[in-house]
């Protein structure tokens, strides 16, 4: 905490984005549509644009039986188990469509099933749809197969399940461990339940273990989120997600629920913060960046050591690039120089896919500018460094005269700490890891060129 001003921190309590894409997804122009992205599937199954990229998929479950107060994700709360039987029909219906533009049997390397709650599909559901998706996909062995659970809502044997169905990662959202913390935010779990399913989870033999948290929640402190640190230290899970709390109750409903004045300030989620590097990283856990951190051994520490990170819509992964397929209700894709979003609501989803379209409904077609700068900042956001001259040979660009006024910018962050600018490229600093979104903003254009930033979460 020595190491950050007040100043520093007045002049970074500001929204932000994650950069989980460049453009990022408020970017999205609803000119693009089904068309944009059957020609995008159709180039990477002819080979248009060269070698097909790494294949990816992720499939959005959008039900949950409760309501997260915290919660920004497209969520359907609902006690009615049928409606995922409904639901799979159309995940179905949208495979083929895929397959029509693309074939099938593409190599598959990494499956991701998000929600929601993807476990409050039933044993029999998933079976359905884990034999759906390889009926149109290869999955390649030694792939990374993950899946999104609610501890709530599984034991031991749904976990057996998940494994038969060649699930080799687990995400459990655990958020915090005090009680009081999630009283506050309506998701009540004893710390016990959490370790039983992550101790099943070692015997059932899954390669890898995550556990979410998030600082900055009502009724957080240093002190009790020292105490949640310090069991998480204990169960020691292979991957640790590390989030902050975005409070925009404007735009999500469910966090008009939690009150303002029960929040953290900025200065104290960014005391939360450097905790919690410091007790994870004494723990023996590798920083990955931002929000990531994981065993030495696991891939994704590996990937960092190795320079193969990469930041998609899941966060970091370890597939320096691929393309992803991403089925159901508003979930988000990249296919080639191309991303695009699905119908938010299920009764557009479902009425596109009853008239037999893909339920693309915006997106963007990138521009070179935009994947240079894409270029840019992810290797800020993952390396935490760049090199000027790996920049100017893979585009053929002059990095300091395309980017005069980005340097300029630069210059003011260097007099602050955050980054160390050097003849050959540019680092980020210790300090500047905590402010890495606000580095990588200054590259970003349309940022640049909007500052209303409203629409972000902040980036403390």
């Amino acid at each position: 905490m020595s190491l950050i001003s007040p100043e520093l921190l007045a002049r970074f309590d500001v929204p932000g984005p994650r950069y989980t894409s460049y453009p990022t997804a408020d970017r999205f122009v609803d000119a693009f549509g089904e068309s944009d992205y059957v020609q995008a599937l159709m180039q990477r199954q002819s080979g248009a644009v060269g070698k097909p990229l790494p294949l990816s998929l992720y499939i959005h479950i959008p039900f949950c039986e409760s309501l997260c107060y915290y919660c920004a994700c497209n969520k359907i709360i609902t006690k009615h188990k049928d409606r995922a039987g409904v639901y799979l029909r159309y995940l179905g219906k949208e495979l083929e469509l895929h397959t029509r533009a693309m074939g099938r049997g593409q190599a598959l390397s990494q499956l991701h099933l998000g929600g929601g709650t993807p476990t409050f599909l039933s044993d029999n559901e998933l079976r359905q749809l884990m034999a759906l998706l390889r009926q149109h996909f290869d999955f390649v062995p030694g792939g990374e197969y993950s899946v999104e659970v609610d501890p709530r809502t599984v034991d031991e044997n749904r976990l057996a399940v998940l494994a038969e169905l060649g699930f080799n990662r687990l995400s459990f959202g655990v958020q915090d461990f005090d009680p009081l913390v999630q009283k506050a935010i309506h998701r009540m779990q004893p710390s016990d339940q959490v370790f039983k399913l992550v101790e099943a989870s070692r015997r059932l033999g899954f390669e890898s273990v995550n556990v979410d948290l998030i600082y900055g929640l009502p009724l957080q402190t240093s002190a009790s989120f020292d105490r949640t640190l310090d069991q998480i230290n204990c169960l020691r899970p292979d991957r640790i997600a590390l989030y902050a709390y975005a409070h925009l109750p404007e735009r999500f409903k469910p966090q008009r629920r939690i009150h303002a004045e029960d929040l953290p300030t900025g200065n104290q989620k960014v005391g939360m913060l450097s905790r919690s590097l410091e007790a994870l990283q004494n723990a023996g856990y590798v920083y990955i960046g931002m929000d990531h951190f994981a065993l030495p051994d696991d891939a994704l520490a590996v990937a960092k050591r190795q320079g193969r990170l990469h930041r998609n819509f899941q966060g970091y992964s370890t597939q320096a690039d691929c393309d992803l397929i991403a089925l159901g209700v508003s979930s988000i894709g990249r296919m080639g120089s191309t991303y695009s979003q699905n119908a938010k609501t299920m009764e557009e989803y479902c009425d596109l896919l009853d008239q037999g379209h893909l339920p693309v409904v915006r997106g963007l077609a990138l521009t070179r500018d935009d994947l240079i700068r894409r270029s840019v900042i992810m290797a800020l956001m993952c390396q935490g460094s760049l090199q000027y001259e790996s920049i100017n040979l893979a585009w053929l660009i002059d990095f300091k005269t395309l980017f005069a006024k980005e340097m300029t910018l630069l210059e003011e962050l260097q007099t602050q700490g955050l980054v160390q600018i050097h003849q050959n490229g540019i680092q980020v600093t210790p300090t500047g890891w905590f402010f890495v979104r606000g580095v990588a903003m200054v590259f970003d254009r349309y940022v640049q060129a909007d500052r209303n930033h409203s629409r972000f979460s902040k980036i403390i």
